[in-house]
């Protein structure tokens, strides 16, 4: 199984999404039944946020790095009782890359759930998908792109008030930390998904995170992770933020191709607000609604230039 491209800004969330095989141009399900898999990738948008709304909740009787390690050890269990990943016949280089993928997933998730701890989740999520952005960009290597990063960072200075004096330092140095492992994520995830078959890099690389931070939740959190309530509301962040989002994106793109899914996923920060205001009761200002939807419009464009540049090399390819 293979990725969309690690050039595209969202091709998985920074709630810890997995590789899938994007439909071809003339698969099944083209326009006429495009409306199907857009509800799918749409739903998988909104249990990841509203996951990471609860996760949030949670934080008080676990600690931020408790939270990670319910969710990423219950994630990973699911993962591979499903999956059953075959784990001899592979190469020492196919073991370093699942490594390397899982360890960008546990970072990544660690550093957005301190964020989140910090900052309202809607912002965090915004000033999460400048990483992705970035690689976007810096992969495209077209002069429009400076326009979709001048939009980026004006939503940036706009959600940071012009000096982020309204939201904390610390939480914006996380959010930006976790949009950074989320371009690795891509990366790697997109490498997983050439070395290992169907989602089995993914399981692999869940448990992989889950090990490496479990010691982490142990050690802030040590036995309020056994209480049958905490460890309960962290399943249920599991499967709202990893195990129900990654089934409906894997059925969603067998039929959607991987540039309408990547659009989609560039209203993350949009859901990340709206989970934010009806859960946690955190109201944007004008501003900060003006910024994520700078970032938005910034993350779609590069997205649009990126697939208008692979048709241009098709159509060069075929003449």
């Amino acid at each position: 199984m293979t990725t969309p491209s690690a050039a595209t800004p969202s091709t998985a969330s920074g709630q810890a999404r997995g590789p899938a095989a994007p439909a071809q141009p003339g698969a099944p399900g083209g326009r006429r039944g495009s409306l199907g898999p857009v509800g799918l990738v749409l739903a998988g948008g909104i249990s990841v946020q509203f996951g990471g709304a609860l996760a949030v909740t949670l934080m008080p009787r676990a600690g931020a790095l408790g939270v990670v390690t319910l969710r990423l050890l219950v994630a990973a269990v699911v993962l591979m009782v499903l999956c059953r990943p075959r784990l001899r016949g592979h190469s020492r280089a196919d073991w370093g890359t699942v490594i390397v993928f899982g360890l960008a997933m546990a970072a990544m998730n660690g550093l957005f759930y301190q964020s989140v701890a910090r900052i309202p989740l809607g912002p965090a999520v915004t000033l999460e998908v400048l990483g992705p952005l970035a690689l976007s960009v810096l992969a495209s290597r077209r002069a429009v792109n400076l326009v979709w990063a001048a939009l980026a960072l004006a939503g940036v200075f706009l959600l940071g008030g012009g000096g982020f004096s309204g939201l904390d330092p610390l939480g914006v140095a996380f959010a930006l930390a976790a949009g950074a492992m989320w371009a690795a994520y891509i990366v790697f995830s997109a490498r997983t998904g050439r070395r290992f078959p169907q989602a089995d890099g993914l399981a692999l690389a869940m448990a992989v995170a889950a090990v490496v931070f479990l010691p982490l939740g142990v050690l802030e959190s040590g036995t309020k992770l056994l209480d049958p309530t905490t460890f309960a509301l962290g399943a249920a962040v599991a499967v709202l933020s990893s195990v129900l989002p990654y089934t409906l994106e894997l059925l969603a793109l067998r039929r959607l191709p991987a540039s309408t899914f990547a659009i989609l996923m560039s209203l993350e920060p949009a859901l990340a607000a709206t989970a934010g205001f009806l859960v946690l009761d955190q109201a944007l200002a004008a501003t900060e609604a003006a910024a994520i939807a700078l970032v938005i419009t910034a993350s779609m464009g590069a997205v649009r230039t990126q697939v208008g540049r692979g048709r241009a090399r098709k159509a060069a390819g075929g003449s």
